[in-house]
Parts: structure tokens; C-alpha cells; sequence
């Protein structure tokens, strides 16, 4: 590695800096501002580094990173997503009668593995940052150790994650031992072209055995039973975290992986793929029907918007990808903004976390109800919101590429989930709320971060065009 390598690493550098910076604060002096602080520094300072690494052609860092325009625009969302969940953590975590700043430090770290997951070239790359992420986690979830339902969750995660883990390591050692390298975009392309007579056997069962392990992070059908114990045990901006920054992660790493080759040349990988997409939509959205439970109502959605962005995935090339990411980016923005609503109206004791808890909020808080209102309608991909531009970009996308079936189980499940989102803004707007709305002044860095997102919400759906500019060119 040469003084040139350094300048393209500059974000990641800076993301592992910070949370050692703040161990070391925290080991000197304890303060949930001045960690909280820090860690925003942080996140700030990886984010303004990022034009500084802009290139006109992909650098690779040894073998192992690879830095490109997909690779900088992924970790700037993951930033921008983790900078909203530490503004969320520190409200949330003010009446927090335990040790609040090693919280920071892991959210930090959980950062950093996302960002090496984007940039990732290599498995060996690819499995150390899936590890950096999933150990910790592991321990946010679980992070209010006295309350028996968020250990529980952390422990249900840590057992699923660890056999997802055993399932990517013996699909990596298949692949190696066929091929001899453990480049990230050779399995993909080895399958693509005449496989080697008595190589391809292998080579596919590892494949498979990588999505399985892909699966479960992204919390897809079949690989999803995980998602709806963990989202309602874990704190919830932690929620929010692994809502987006963990599955974000993993997005950009699939487009990479196979982004450069057409999935429906590859029969056996486009079936395997539609079927959990088409898998995805329908039991997401049906399975979510049947919630009271606003945080378990929001994990069985997030199934059926990740079986959505495989519609576009599934597409590939140039408008495939950029409508998978421009969704994503909805996806992000919705769901940061929905679970903002929820850990204003949270604590450490306690979790707003069933519909009844919201019924009557309009008429107690217009601004919380209103923005909430907003965010629910766009998941549910209401015109006028990023969420329906979203939605319209996978339409295109599948439409250009005669992906029928998928388009029309996209529209009619997306019918299924109007009305699960219009189950919680009718309580909303209910006149006789059967549970009190807490009447605490709310954290302002919570309330920041909800307007911000709520701009974004509505910016993006009327003014679609720039982002959608941006990431052209960035993915290009």
C-alpha cells in the first residue's frame, strides 16, 4: 500500500478513528453530551471527506476495497443514516439511568462495518466488516440489559446471525477452493461465462450458500422470521439503525456483487431471486395485516419494501440499479422518519410501541401526528411523497424489462399495505384516545431530525430529478 491509497480510504480512516477517539474520552471523563458530540463530529467529518476520494475511475486498495462512485455514494448514505440515528439515540437515551456512552462507541463500530461492507472487493474484506456490524449489534439490541425483551432479542439475533455467519464462511471456502480466489465478483461472472467441467457444481452450492447468509441480513423470505422479535425488543433507534444502515450495507454489496452481469441470462439465479422477491412482497405485507404492534407492523413492511428494491435489482443495468438505489434512499428516509415518531414518544422504560399508543395523537401533538401521517403514507407510496416516486422508478424498471409478474405483485400487494398504514393514521386522528400521549417537552435533536426528514420526504417526491441525477453519475 502506497501514501496514494490513503487518500481514497480517508472516510474509512476517519470512521475508525472516531470510535477511539471516544473510548478514550470516555476512559478519561464520562459525558453523554461531549460522546454524543464526538460521535457526530465524526460521522460529519467521514461524510465532507467523501468528495475528497472522488475519482473519475474505481481505485482499488490492494485487493481487498475497492473505491468507486458506488462505493462513495453507499457510504454517504450509511453516514448520513447513522448521524439521524445518533441524533435519535440522544434523546432517547437522556433518562437512561445506566452507562450511556459506550452506546455511541458501538454504534460507531456498526457504522464503520457497513461502510468496509460497501466497499468491499474481496470475501475476506467483505466478511470482516459483515462482523465489525453484526458484533455490535449483537450488543445494541441488547443494550438496555435489564429490560428481559431487548436481551432476549440480542440473544435471538446473535444465534440466527452466527448460523447465517456459518453459512457465508463454507460458501466462501466452496468458492475458493473451485476457483482459487476470493474476489468478490469472480463466482458471478465464472457461472455467467462456460464454467470449467467439475467446477460449477461447487461454485453454485457456495453462491446459494452466500445468499443464504445475504438473505438474512437483508431479512428477506424465507430469512426473515428474525426481523419482527428483533425490531420490537431492541431500543428504538436501534431499530431504526438496523432498519437501514444494516440492510443498506448489504444492498450496495449485492449491486456490486452482481452488478456486472444480466441475472436473467442466469435461469437458476433469476428463479431464485423472484421467487423470494415475489416471496418477500406477498407474506410481508399480508403477515404485517395482522400486527397491533406498530414496531412488529413495521419489520413485517420492511420485508415487503425489500422484496420491492429486488424488482429493480432484478432488472439490472443502469436503470435497474439506479431505481434500486433511489429507493433504497426512500426506503431509508420513510423508515428513519417513521421510527423518529417512535423513540420521541419512548423511553428506556418504556416503548411506544403499540397502535393504541398513538390513537388520539394528532389532537395531543399535530406536529409528531402530521409528520408520522407523512411518513406512513409514502411507505405506503401516496403521490407527492419520495415513497410513490419510488415506487413509480421499480414500475418503470420492471415494466422495461417485461418483468410482468413482478410488476403486477408489486401493485397489488402495495394495495395490501395502504391499508395497514391507514389502520395507524386512522388512530391517529381518533378523537378519544384510549392511552395518554406523554406530555414531556420532546428532545430537540429528535425533533431536528424528524424535520429534516420530513423535508427530504416531501423535497424528493416533488423534485425528483437531482437525486436522480446524482446517482447516475455516481454509479455509473
Amino acid at each position: 500500500m502506497s501514501f496514494a491509497d490513503l487518500t481514497p480510504l480517508m472516510p474509512l480512516m476517519i470512521l475508525a478513528a472516531t470510535p477511539i477517539v471516544v473510548m478514550l474520552m470516555v476512559a478519561v471523563y464520562r459525558s453523554h453530551a461531549i460522546t454524543a458530540l464526538l460521535s457526530g463530529i465524526g460521522l460529519a467529518g467521514a461524510f465532507i471527506s467523501l468528495p475528497m476520494t472522488s475519482s473519475p475511475e474505481s481505485v482499488q486498495v490492494t485487493m481487498l476495497l475497492t473505491i468507486d462512485g458506488l462505493t462513495r455514494f453507499y457510504i454517504g448514505l450509511l453516514v448520513v443514516a447513522g448521524f439521524a440515528a445518533v441524533l435519535l439515540s440522544y434523546g432517547y437515551l437522556q433518562t437512561y439511568a445506566g452507562h450511556r456512552e459506550e452506546y455511541y462507541i458501538l454504534m460507531l463500530l456498526a457504522v464503520l462495518g457497513s461502510a468496509v461492507i460497501v466497499a468491499s472487493g474481496h470475501f475476506a474484506s467483505f466478511f470482516l466488516g459483515l462482523e465489525i456490524l453484526s458484533i455490535s449489534l449483537y450488543a445494541l439490541i441488547a443494550y438496555p440489559r435489564l429490560k428481559a425483551a431487548g436481551v432476549e432479542a440480542g440473544l435471538k439475533y446473535l444465534v440466527l446471525a452466527a448460523t447465517s455467519a456459518a453459512f457465508l464462511v463454507f460458501g466462501m471456502a466452496l468458492i475458493y477452493a473451485a476457483l482459487g480466489t476470493m474476489e468478490l465478483t469472480r463466482p458471478v461472472a465464472f457461472v455467467y461465462g462456460t464454467p470449467a467441467e467439475g467446477r460449477g457444481l461447487p461454485v453454485m452450492i457456495g453462491l446459494v450458500m452466500l445468499l443464504v447468509g445475504i438473505g438474512f441480513k437483508l431479512a428477506v423470505v424465507p430469512f426473515h422470521l428474525w426481523t419482527p422479535d428483533v425490531y420490537q425488543g431492541a431500543p428504538a433507534p436501534v431499530t431504526a439503525f438496523v432498519a437501514t444502515v444494516s440492510k443498506g450495507s448489504l444492498v450496495g454489496l449485492i449491486l456490486r456483487f452482481f452488478g456486472q452481469v444480466d441475472i436473467a441470462a442466469l435461469d437458476s439465479l433469476f428463479t431464485v431471486f423472484s421467487v423470494i422477491a415475489v416471496s418477500s412482497m406477498v407474506f410481508g405485507n399480508i403477515l404485517a395485516l395482522l400486527q397491533n404492534n406498530l414496531k412488529r407492523l413495521l419489520a413485517y413492511s420492511s420485508i415487503a419494501h425489500l422484496g420491492y428494491l429486488l424488482v429493480a435489482f432484478l432488472v439490472g443495468g443502469s436503470m435497474g440499479s439506479t431505481a434500486a438505489t433511489f429507493y433504497l434512499i426512500a426506503y431509508v428516509v420513510m423508515t428513519l422518519g417513521a421510527f423518529s415518531v417512535i423513540t420521541l414518544l419512548s423511553g428506556p422504560q418504556r416503548e411506544a410501541e403499540h397502535i393504541d399508543d398513538y390513537r388520539g395523537l394528532f389532537w395531543r401533538r399535530p406536529w409528531l401526528g402530521g409528520t408520522f401521517t407523512a411518513m406512513l403514507l409514502s411507505l405506503a407510496g401516496i403521490p407527492l411523497t419520495v415513497g410513490f416516486v419510488g415506487k413509480f422508478y421499480l414500475v418503470v424498471a420492471g415494466v422495461s424489462a417485461s418483468f410482468w409478474l413482478l410488476v403486477v405483485v408489486l401493485v397489488m400487494t402495495s394495495g395490501i399495505g395502504l391499508f395497514y398504514y391507514l389502520r395507524v393514521v386512522v388512530a391517529m386522528f381518533a378523537r378519544q384516545p384510549q392511552t395518554p400521549i406523554a406530555t414531556a417537552v420532546l428532545p430537540l435533536s429528535g425533533s431536528l431530525t424528524l424535520a429534516g426528514l420530513t423535508l427530504l420526504l416531501v423535497w424528493f417526491g416533488l423534485l425528483p430529478s437531482p437525486l436522480l441525477e446524482i446517482i447516475r453519475n455516481m454509479i455509473a
